[in-house]
C-alpha cells in the first residue's frame, strides 16, 4: 500500500520547473520603523510547477534592516535552489525544507519562501486549502492595521481612516523619539476611540525608556494590549526585566528567532508573547514553535514583513489552521499601491475569509 502511495505520490507531484523572479511592489507610502524606513516591497517571487501541472507560488520578503537580506542577495540564493529542487517531489517537503535551510542558513526568506511554494504546490495537486492541511481550526483570522512612525496628525488621519473601513486593532510603531511617539499613539487613541493599541517599538528602546513610555500612556488613559520588542534582540535580561515591571503583555519577535531561542525566553520569564513571523523562521520551525508555546502556555502572535498576498495568505492558513493566536498582524497587502494577486482570502473590514479558497493557498496571478 505504501509503495504504490510513493509511486503514485511522485509521478504526480514531482517538481517540473521552478522560477525565480523579483516581486517589487510601491507601497501608498513610506513605512518607517525604528530600525528603518522602505518605500516599496522588494520581494522575491518562487513559482513551482508540477509534473500534474499544478502551480504553486511562494514569496520572499527580506528586510534588510531586521533579516540582513537584500531582494539581490535573496534573487541570487533562490536561483541557486533551483537545481536543489528540480525532479524532487513536494510530497517530501519536510525533507526539502531541512536541506534549504541546512545550505542557505543566512536566507531565512529564501528557504521560507520555498517552504510556501512546497506546500502550495503539494495541497493544491491534493485538492485541500492548505488551512486544512495545517488542522482546519477555523476559516477566518482578524487582522489588526500597522501605523508606521509618522507624525501625530498624520497617525490621527490614518486611524480615522481605517476605523471607517472596519478596523479594530492598530499596531502602532514607536521607538525612535518618546515624546513624539506618545503623542502619535494619543493622536491614533482620538482617531479611532474604541481602538485596541499594540506598541511595536521594534528593539527600538532601553528597558527604561519602555517603561515610561508605557507610564506615560497610562497617565493619559491609554493601556496598550501589548507591547512588541521593546529592547534589542539580544537583550533577554531588558526583555525579562519590561516584562516583570508591567501589567501590559510584552512579546518577543526579533528575540524570537528560532525555536531554541523561544524555549530560552519563555523559561527565564523574559515575555508573555511570542511573535512568529514565516519569513524569520520559516514553516517547520514556525511549527516548532507553536507548539513550544502551546505547551508553556504562552500567548501566540503572527507578524510579517512587507509581504504581499502570497506570503500574507500562506501565513493567513497556517493561523486559521493551527488556531490559538491571540494576535494577528497580516496587514501588509493593505499598505501596498497596487496588488498583482487575487485569492488566497476575502477581505471583509479586519477579516479574511477563507471559506472559499478549494486548493493551496488559493492565490493566482491577476
Amino acid at each position: 500500500m505504501w509503495k504504490g502511495r510513493q509511486t503514485m505520490s511522485h509521478n504526480n507531484t514531482t517538481i517540473q520547473k521552478v522560477a525565480v523572479e523579483p516581486l517589487t511592489i510601491p507601497l501608498l507610502e513610506p513605512f518607517t520603523i525604528a530600525t528603518g524606513s522602505v518605500d516599496s516591497a522588494r520581494n522575491v517571487l518562487i513559482t513551482i510547477t508540477l509534473q500534474d501541472g499544478t502551480i504553486g507560488y511562494g514569496e520572499c520578503a527580506p528586510f534588510p534592516p531586521s533579516t540582513g537580506e537584500s531582494q539581490e542577495t535573496a534573487l541570487a540564493a533562490a536561483k541557486d535552489c533551483i537545481e536543489l529542487l528540480q525532479g524532487q517531489d513536494v510530497a517530501q517537503w519536510r525533507e526539502l525544507a531541512r536541506l534549504l535551510h541546512s545550505r542557505y542558513y543566512a536566507q531565512k526568506t529564501v528557504c521560507a519562501g520555498f517552504e510556501i511554494a512546497l506546500l502550495d504546490a503539494l495541497t493544491r495537486s491534493y485538492g485541500i486549502p492548505l488551512s486544512v492541511f495545517f488542522g482546519g481550526a477555523s476559516t477566518s483570522v482578524e487582522t489588526d492595521l500597522s501605523i508606521p512612525i509618522v507624525t501625530a496628525p498624520h497617525a490621527y488621519t490614518l486611524a480615522e481612516e481605517a476605523a471607517g473601513r472596519g478596523i479594530t486593532t492598530f499596531k502602532v510603531k514607536v521607538g525612535e523619539d518618546l515624546r513624539e511617539d506618545i503623542a502619535r499613539v494619543e493622536a491614533i487613541r482620538n482617531g479611532a476611540p474604541r481602538s485596541a493599541i499594540i506598541l511595536d517599538a521594534n528593539q527600538g528602546y532601553t528597558p527604561g525608556q519602555a517603561l515610561l513610555c508605557l507610564e506615560a500612556l497610562d497617565e493619559r488613559d491609554i493601556r496598550p494590549i501589548l507591547l512588541e520588542q521593546p529592547v534589542h534582540q539580544e537583550d533577554y535580561e531588558g526583555l525579562r526585566y519590561v516584562t516583570q515591571h508591567t501589567s501590559v503583555p510584552v512579546a518577543a519577535d526579533e528575540s524570537a528567532s528560532s525555536p531554541a531561542a523561544v524555549q530560552r525566553l519563555l523559561r527565564m520569564g523574559a515575555v508573555n508573547v511570542i511573535s512568529i513571523k514565516l519569513m524569520k523562521t520559516g514553516i517547520i520551525d514556525a511549527l516548532d514553535i507553536a507548539a513550544i508555546c502551546r505547551a508553556a502556555h504562552a500567548e501566540l502572535m503572527i507578524g510579517a514583513m512587507i509581504e504581499s498576498r502570497v506570503a500574507i495568505a500562506a501565513a493567513a492558513h497556517l493561523v486559521a489552521g493551527l488556531g490559538g493566536f491571540s494576535y494577528i498582524d497580516l496587514d501588509t497587502p493593505m499598505l501596498l499601491a497596487s496588488d498583482p494577486f487575487m485569492g488566497g482570502y476575502e477581505q471583509h473590514g479586519s477579516h479574511y475569509d477563507l471559506a472559499q479558497v478549494t486548493s493551496g493557498i488559493g492565490v493566482v496571478r491577476r
